[in-house]
């Protein structure tokens, strides 16, 4: 099927008015679920970046890599333990994370954007002491349970980030932080995309998912969402189950100055692009 020219000019005129909203403005993006699995919707995120650093925007790659790290551990015979959705990691199992994440995925995301004339540069949260982490603790009291090596932000310095946004360069940052005594630690993708996204007075956070975004009861996409809102829908208990981490996230990000924060499918081709620079958008926008 031809598309006729007149529609090409229609769909480049819409996108305008988000691209010069976006000029020098940060884009914090986290990359995961079937987006980073699947080659073709693999190719498609890699061109949407790619084309967002041609006009002018600067974005920041944020990536998980679960699937990948519990392939890994079942190769060598290791038992993959999850307590409330969190990979429970021994030293072992934290040596398996940073070779995944800080190695085989990195290094795959960077090279796919840079197949396609952009210039990414892998970084974990250890280069330039960007990610400050502490052992997090599930539980009221010490008596809660020891996921190892799991961690959460303490603090971000985001001089290195900045530093590759001004020569133009595109990070692409594993979730990997460091303890003051030198501990590693696995720390959420969603929670490092948005504590950084804050830090960086990002203009927006993306979040791929694997759903359409935010559901009401009758199964409706929610597209756009006050944080007032937000926050009465998780009261009531609408926003629940494996959405609500990643909404908590979102709407942290916009109480803390980052303009709009949105859950997207990611199953969609060039779903980053989508939400970005079109009127129609794929997902849920939560706005402060």
């Amino acid at each position: 099927m031809t598309v006729k020219k007149s529609s090409v000019a229609e769909i480049l005129i819409e996108a305008l008015p988000y691209i010069q909203a976006l000029d020098r403005k940060t884009v914090v993006i986290k990359f995961g679920g079937n987006a980073m699995v699947d080659e073709d919707l693999k190719s498609s995120f890699a061109q949407d970046i790619v084309l967002l650093k041609q006009v002018g925007v600067n974005p920041v790659i944020v990536h998980g890599g679960g699937p990948q790290i519990g392939k890994l551990l079942e190769q060598i015979g290791k038992e993959s333990r999850f307590i409330e959705g969190m990979r429970v990691t021994d030293n072992e199992t934290m040596d398996v994370v940073e070779m995944v994440l800080g190695g085989l995925v990195n290094k795959q995301i960077v090279s796919l954007i840079n197949s396609h004339g952009g210039r990414a540069v892998g970084l974990t949260g250890k280069d330039g002491g960007m990610i400050s982490a502490r052992k997090m603790k599930l539980g009221p009291d010490d008596r809660g349970h020891d996921l190892g090596q799991v961690g959460e932000v303490e603090s971000i310095d985001p001089a290195v980030v900045k530093m590759l946004d001004d020569d133009d360069f595109i990070p692409v940052i594993a979730p990997i932080g460091v303890g003051a005594d030198g501990t590693s630690y696995n720390i959420n993708a969603d929670l490092v995309a948005g504590k950084l996204a804050s830090v960086l007075g990002a203009q927006k956070l993306l979040l791929l998912t694997n759903t359409p975004g935010v559901l009401d009861p009758d199964g409706k996409l929610l597209t756009g969402l006050e944080a007032q809102e937000t926050d009465n829908l998780i009261q009531q208990g609408i926003i629940h189950g494996g959405m609500l981490p990643k909404v908590s996230c979102a709407l942290e990000a916009v109480k803390s100055g980052v303009k709009t924060s949105h859950i997207i499918d990611g199953r969609v081709r060039h779903s980053v692009l989508l939400e970005l620079l079109t009127d129609s958008g794929v997902g849920t926008l939560i706005k402060s």
